[in-house]
């Protein structure tokens, strides 16, 4: 449980094959809130398991995944939330937000983000109180999301925008993609020390069936390629050190897409 937030805490619910959605519940005041819906069932046999009842859903983006379990959940005391400049393809929104905009979640305050690059108009929310940032498909562990919609330019902004939030931030992303993510990084810095013991980490982890996620983003920062884009050590294993970090970024992005 996070130490600024003594009443707050965040469950993860494993959901279809590989995606996580997370509950947000708060004791003092009894409010639960889950970020995305990829289908009703876990979600609701862990609120029925804990006694909790949602009074928020957050929607980060529009893929079925991630929206599909969603009208099972909702009742007339859900409010849900998403991006207001998707609205347009995501379920009824009560309350449609922008990069920047704050709210209250469970009783602390939240802040959103434009995180656009994996799909535009893709949203990622931070908690200060609870040290957490629910990123969905944009930054996630030892990745980023596929650029489905968006440039790499659009997404090496992103990235950064959530690479300044505090190191010990706790980055919950929405996918169990780690092991793959390892391998890869390895395959670009095959010397790297920090990468070489995250891999191992994350192999001994996926062997005992636990998950990778939620990741700290002091680790991110240290090892993840994605964020790295204008390292000069991952510029030289690349040999794109006279590259902006953006079309290091993109050649990152593409290696990994043919990996």
């Amino acid at each position: 449980m996070p130490p600024d937030s003594i009443n707050l805490e965040i469950v993860t619910v494993r959901c279809l094959a590989d995606n996580y959605a997370f509950v947000l519940h708060n004791s003092a005041t009894g409010q639960t809130a889950l970020v995305d819906a990829p289908e009703a069932g876990p979600v609701q046999a862990e609120l029925d398991a804990r006694g909790w009842t949602l009074s928020d859903i957050i929607l980060t983006h529009h893929h079925w995944d991630h929206i599909d379990g969603l009208e099972p959940l909702r009742n007339d005391g859900v409010r849900v939330i998403g991006a207001a400049a998707d609205a347009h393809r995501l379920p009824a929104l009560d309350l449609a937000v922008n990069d920047g905009d704050r709210f209250d979640l469970c009783g602390e305050k939240a802040q959103v983000f434009d995180v656009s690059g994996h799909t535009i108009n893709h949203i990622a929310v931070f908690v200060p109180a609870a040290k957490a940032v629910f990123t969905a498909d944009s930054l996630m562990a030892l990745g980023c999301g596929r650029l489905f919609e968006g440039t790499p330019a659009q997404m090496w902004r992103s990235l950064q925008k959530l690479r300044e939030l505090p190191d010990d931030t706790m980055v919950y992303s929405g996918h169990e993609y780690t092991e793959n993510n390892a391998k890869f990084a390895l395959s670009i810095e095959p010397d790297n020390p920090d990468i070489i013991s995250r891999v191992r980490a994350t192999i001994a982890a996926r062997a005992k069936g636990e998950a990778t996620v939620p990741s700290r983003l002091a680790d991110e920062k240290r090892t993840n390629p994605y964020l790295r884009a204008d390292d000069p050590v991952l510029m030289s294993a690349l040999g794109m050190l006279n590259d902006s970090p953006t079309e290091v970024f993109a050649e990152v992005r593409n290696r990994k897409d043919n990996f």
